[in-house]
């Protein structure tokens, strides 16, 4: 490397991008410059070469860039692809490969959260007030019904709460000075790249 070259370089040159065909049969990329009103789509199957359109769907992306992999029912070797779109999967390979890479990847998933019972309370309040007495009187015993269940020990109600979580949170060494670095970490990266237990 030269002397002044950063090592943010690392990943910038899209080497392995032709690995996204080893479990997708297609592979789109959605883009759109910032100086430039159109927005580009390219497109590849891999073995007849790739084309680049405007895209139909005109400027969805604002700017930035969007691929999508098409996932291949299943490979010759009978590997259903479909397991990469498990998130736990996901997880899985993203802490194994790309723990510490010095960019951060996050992953739309979801996960149940009890409900603010209070919260709750107020909306129905407010939602009370809107209506005639008698369904006030309905929703009054609902209540009561459901305070009754709960004291019967049901489990706290839940909603599934979609949000982006960060995978990969680990920095790189690498970029931090060595006093600030922990024996568990040099472990945890020993670890990660020789794919070896430590005892």
């Amino acid at each position: 490397m030269a002397e002044g070259a950063s090592s943010n370089l690392i990943g910038q040159f899209g080497v392995g991008f032709y690995s996204a065909f080893l479990a997708a049969d297609k592979v789109t990329v959605t883009s759109k410059h910032n100086d430039d009103p159109k927005q580009w789509v390219w497109e590849s199957t891999a073995a007849n070469g790739f084309s680049i359109t405007e895209d139909p769907k005109g400027n969805t992306l604002g700017r930035g860039t969007r691929i999508t992999l098409h996932l291949r029912a299943e490979t010759e070797e009978g590997h259903k692809e479909s397991e990469y779109l498990s998130t736990d999967h996901l997880k899985t390979l993203v802490r194994k490969y790309s723990e510490f890479i010095n960019f951060p990847i996050y992953l739309w998933s979801s996960h149940e959260e009890a409900i603010d019972e209070e919260e709750e309370l107020l909306k129905e309040a407010e939602k009370l007030e809107s209506e005639d007495v008698e369904e006030e009187e309905e929703d009054e015993e609902a209540e009561e019904e459901e305070e009754e269940d709960e004291e019967a020990g049901k489990p706290p109600k839940t909603k599934t709460v979609w949000e982006w979580e960060l995978i990969n949170s680990t920095k790189p060494i690498w970029t931090r000075s060595a006093s600030e670095v922990t024996e568990d970490e040099y472990y945890k990266f020993y670890k990660a790249v020789s794919k070896v237990g430590i005892f």
